[in-house]
């Protein structure tokens, strides 16, 4: 296992054979690690207080851009080939059709991507997959792409309360594009940010932003000292730790693999095949969750994620994220009519959670795998019975609206999307020098900020 071949660098071979592990994998560890040193040396020594956006922007760029290097090879161009003919797109096609041809563009050259990795390129010779990290950077080209055409083309009334939120009212320059697509906080596993947050957090805004108070109002806090992500940190590295000893102690002994194995298919029961199809993701989890988790705690140790303060006014460092399994139900339609009698709620919260837990371990099959034709035969063995019923719940049941504009996270993100077009209006189209008169006097705010805490 540990000689797989790589397009990265090969220069923690000797690790990757002593830990008996691949060497793409070693990589990206090694890497995430150091961007978490990195963003601890980056929210210390480039404070917004100490240097100016140019630098941040610049530094950010070149190191995710070298750790994508190092974790990828050639690979990590077709990040910078994305990047740059979206830029050209938004820049040549104007506001009003870019968001569309930017769509197409990156949702059709990662394809291409995909395509070639599994069909023309061995899926199984390297166990690092490129189009892992393509896939956030498309999110965000197309998003940033929807956020620039509603600030600039749209009209505010034609706008969702969200869509104002997110709009963007001045084009970025093609540092500012590079530094959010590419960014060595999140270019390896993310998260994905807006566009508004990254550059409020390049200017060192985000911490003079504000608490949430009552009706989803916020209330400026100009007076307190910058808030720490420490604690936020180590208890993100605290999951990971769990996740990682987790998957080095179980997942190597209940292979994803086996839930295709001819001899298993032929011979277990039905219940045998849906206990061990749960069990087995159950173990592989813990791999992803170390990553995920890892990236998040790389980018609050940047000092990224910063979402104001709750209603004790505690510091809250989970804007971004990349997992939030609290949050993840398949229930809304029905759930109101099993609430009585406490009985009847047990019964039915013990059902969901099974065929929750079975769905989700059925639908990333594909994900731990990485290959075409081992997935179409775990498939195929499940007579595709949950693709069956995912589109007769879609056709069957009815959809619940939500409300739009009136919940406080939402009312939250429009108080701090005014703030800064009131910040956006006051620069030059596409200047990025005035962007750093905006930072120089930031700095100064922050530097006042900081003789709080001495």
């Amino acid at each position: 296992m540990a000689t797989t071949s790589t397009t990265g660098s090969t220069l923690l071979q000797p690790l990757s054979n002593a830990v008996q592990l691949p060497i793409d994998q070693v990589n990206f560890v090694v890497c995430q690690l150091f961007a978490l040193l990195a963003a601890v040396w980056f929210r210390t020594y480039l404070h917004s207080s100490k240097t100016s956006c140019f630098i941040r922007h610049v530094v950010a760029t070149l190191l995710g851009l070298y750790l994508a290097l190092f974790c990828f090879g050639w690979y990590a161009l077709h990040f910078l080939v994305q990047s740059g003919i979206s830029y050209c797109i938004m820049i040549i096609i104007g506001v009003e059709n870019m968001h569309k041809y930017c769509f197409v563009f990156a949702l059709g050259y990662l394809t291409v991507c995909q395509i070639t990795r599994v069909y023309i390129f061995d899926y199984g010779q390297y166990s690092a997959d490129f189009s892992g990290p393509m896939m956030i950077i498309t999110q965000k080209i197309t998003s940033l792409a929807y956020e620039i055409h509603d600030g600039m083309f749209r009209k505010d009334e034609e706008l969702t309360a969200s869509q104002r939120g997110l709009a963007v009212r001045r084009m970025p320059s093609l540092l500012e594009y590079l530094s959010y697509n590419c960014n060595f906080m999140g270019i390896l596993a993310g998260p994905l940010c807006s566009y508004k947050d990254y550059i409020t957090f390049i200017e060192g805004r985000s911490y003079h932003m504000t608490r949430s108070g009552e009706n989803g109002k916020e209330e400026i806090q100009n007076e307190r000292a910058e808030p720490s992500p420490n604690v936020a940190v180590i208890q993100k590295l605290l999951v990971c730790g769990l996740s990682l000893l987790f998957h080095l102690t179980i997942s190597n002994t209940l292979p994803v693999e086996y839930n295709i194995d001819e001899n298993f298919q032929a011979t277990a029961s039905w219940p045998t095949k849906v206990i061990y199809l749960y069990v087995s993701l159950l173990a592989a989890r813990p791999k992803y969750y170390f990553a995920w988790t890892l990236a998040d705690a790389i980018n609050n140790a940047a000092g990224f994620g910063f979402r104001g303060y709750d209603e004790n006014g505690t510091a809250r460092w989970d804007l971004i994220s990349n997992l939030r399994i609290q949050q993840i139900e398949m229930r809304n339609n029905f759930r109101h009519y099993f609430i009585k009698p406490p009985q009847l709620k047990l019964l039915y919260d013990v059902i969901t959670w099974i065929v929750t837990q079975i769905a989700i371990s059925y639908t990333v099959v594909p994900f731990v795998l990485l290959s075409v034709k081992p997935s179409f035969m775990f498939y195929s063995s499940w007579y595709y019975g949950l693709h069956v019923a995912g589109i007769l719940v879609l056709l069957l049941l009815p959809v619940k609206k939500t409300q739009r504009g009136k919940n406080t996270q939402e009312n939250v993100q429009l108080a701090r999307s005014k703030k800064f077009d009131e910040r956006e209006n006051s620069l030059g189209q596409n200047s990025f020098s005035t962007t750093n008169n905006v930072c120089n006097q930031n700095q100064e705010i922050a530097s006042r900020h900081s003789s709080l805490k001495q």
